[in-house]
């Protein structure tokens, strides 16, 4: 399926640095996709054992306050497009804590999520909330970027994680637009031997990519003590790699996520901008 619909979720606590919007408006260009920056309004927070009640005008103010945040993340995003020329439109998007449905239910009629890495020095509201209902609850693929942002979006050298699992294939399969413009795709899995896939692991997924006229070639690497996701990024920075692709992995129990340990890792330390998909 080709990329025609893009939302990027837009910052709301920092300057709007372009790194999540630049590389959704360049990717928009790339592919002539429409893009939408949907910025949310955090509702205030009232503790429940509060031993006063909260005045009404606290809560107000601070909601009006929250809703200043999110209409200048809007404005900053559509000067931004502007300039960028991209087609875009803006949503300002109600949250509350444990009421993510409303922005789910925004991001399922698109193409890819993107949106950008949590910053642990300049944290946003539900950040991390958002990417997890994103990547786990939408259906759609996201595309994390690290909050250190690039200097420019690139899809020349992209790495392929490959563990023969149904979201790694999911985000492959997501991810064939960009995959179909790089001018090389190394599929690379970790401890090969030991994830049991039939002949020559890897073998297929490379003339499967072929066959949609990608240059590939399958890498094999040992993991480390310290586990797949340090395996992983040792080799994006080894081999200057562009781009990752790669399954999320993770259980939901009501509404809790618990990351498999290379999502987590990759979604913490990554250095370039990544797609997953569960």
């Amino acid at each position: 399926m080709a990329i025609k619909d893009i939302v990027c979720l837009l910052d709301i606590e920092t300057d709007l640095t372009t790194a999540p919007v630049q590389i959704a408006a360049e990717l928009a260009i790339k592919l002539n996709a429409h893009l939408t920056g949907i910025s949310p309004l955090i509702e205030p927070i009232v503790p429940a054992l509060m031993v006063q009640p909260v005045p009404d005008q606290f809560i107000s103010d601070a909601r009006n306050r929250a809703e200043e945040k999110a209409q200048s993340s809007l404005q900053r995003f559509a000067d931004y497009a502007d300039r960028s020329a991209v087609t875009y439109e803006t949503r300002l998007l109600e949250v509350t804590p444990g009421g993510l449905d409303t922005f789910v239910n925004h991001t399922r009629m698109c193409d890819l999520i993107v949106v950008g890495q949590d910053n642990p020095d300049r944290p946003e509201p539900l950040r991390t909330d958002l990417i997890e209902a994103a990547l786990f609850d939408s259906g759609r693929p996201i595309l994390v970027v690290p909050y250190v942002g690039i200097e420019a979006f690139s899809c020349k050298k992209v790495m392929v994680a490959w563990d023969g699992s149904k979201t790694s294939a999911r985000a492959i399969h997501a991810a064939m637009p960009i995959l179909e413009l790089a001018d090389e795709v190394q599929v690379v899995m970790v401890e090969a031997q030991k994830l049991h896939l039939p002949g020559d692991p890897g073998a297929d997924l490379a003339v499967y990519l072929s066959r949609h006229g990608v240059k590939v070639s399958v890498e094999k690497i040992p993991a480390p003590a310290s586990g797949v996701s340090d395996a992983l990024l040792n080799h994006i920075h080894d081999n200057q790699i562009d781009l990752v692709v790669m399954g999320g992995y993770g259980h939901s129990r009501v509404r809790e996520f618990i990351l498999g340990g290379a999502t987590r890792g990759m979604l913490t330390a990554m250095t370039v901008p990544c797609i997953m998909a569960h």
